[in-house]
């Protein structure tokens, strides 16, 4: 049994914004998913979601039947007469939610682009302000998740099962993640030194989620796919004051996991 308390991360996405980032991972159109492929994937993001204890919301678990069913759906032949009409497409409903999701994702992102240029205009400019005069992509968890098994596989991790635990305190993780940062910007796997442990691999990606989730640090590419960057949004001074105050549930030994 895992032990360890869930992550909750209600900042981050949902199973559509996971859908939507593999078929532009996957440069497939988005009114022609290949069901097999796209529901494959899916699974494998839900398992490592688990395996780093992240907490699941039941939409996640609700679109992975759904893309079962269609999977199953797909792979049946088609059985009609000349004069019958055309079998409907059983992945139009959900092509349908995808381009409605999208458009009004799009316009989002359109509108608090333009509140970021009205602050960086009317607002005066701190050395902390969010990345300046710099072109940038937000990067999404699943980025990140993509970022972490590639950790994993260069760490010779490929296989992530059961391990020895060893209980590691993420506060102090998070402090030496702002220790590394506060003399600017660092790629995202500059953070994992190469001596690093599984438990110190997961224990360091977990942190950078936490001081996420409390809006220290910002995580954003130069390109699409690109290096993930992260740099924090205040003084590393004020950084280690939050952290210092933040519950004592972060760092109680987390990660320890069991099989």
């Amino acid at each position: 049994m895992n032990s360890a308390p869930k992550i909750k991360l209600e900042i981050f996405e949902g199973p559509l914004d996971l859908l939507l980032h593999l078929i532009k991972k996957n440069e497939v159109d988005i009114r022609d998913i290949p069901v097999a492929v796209i529901t494959k994937q899916y699974m494998e993001y839900l398992e490592l979601m688990r395996f780093l204890n992240l907490e699941i919301a039941g939409e996640f678990l609700v679109m992975a039947s759904t893309l079962l069913y269609l999977k199953s759906r797909m792979l049946l032949p088609e059985e009609r007469e000349d004069d019958e009409e055309e079998i409907e497409d059983p992945r139009k409903e959900l092509v349908e939610r995808l381009l409605e999701y999208k458009k009004f994702k799009d316009l989002a992102e359109l509108l608090e682009k333009r509140k970021l240029v009205n602050r960086d205009v009317f607002v005066r400019e701190t050395a902390y302000n969010a990345i300046k005069d710099e072109m940038h992509v937000e990067v999404s968890l699943f980025d990140l998740l993509d970022a972490f098994r590639r950790i994993m596989e260069r760490s010779k991790f490929s296989e992530i099962y059961e391990f020895v635990s060893e209980k590691i305190n993420i506060k102090e993780v998070m402090l030496s993640i702002v220790q590394k940062l506060k003399n600017g910007k660092k790629q995202f796997d500059e953070l994992f030194d190469s001596s690093y442990t599984k438990e110190h691999i997961i224990a360091t990606f977990i942190a950078i989620l936490e001081l996420a989730k409390i809006s220290l640090i910002r995580i954003y590419q130069f390109e699409l796919f690109g290096p993930i960057y992260i740099t924090l949004l205040v003084s590393a001074e004020i950084c280690r004051k939050i952290i210092s105050e933040i519950g004592d549930e972060i760092g109680e030994g987390y990660p320890e996991i069991n099989n």
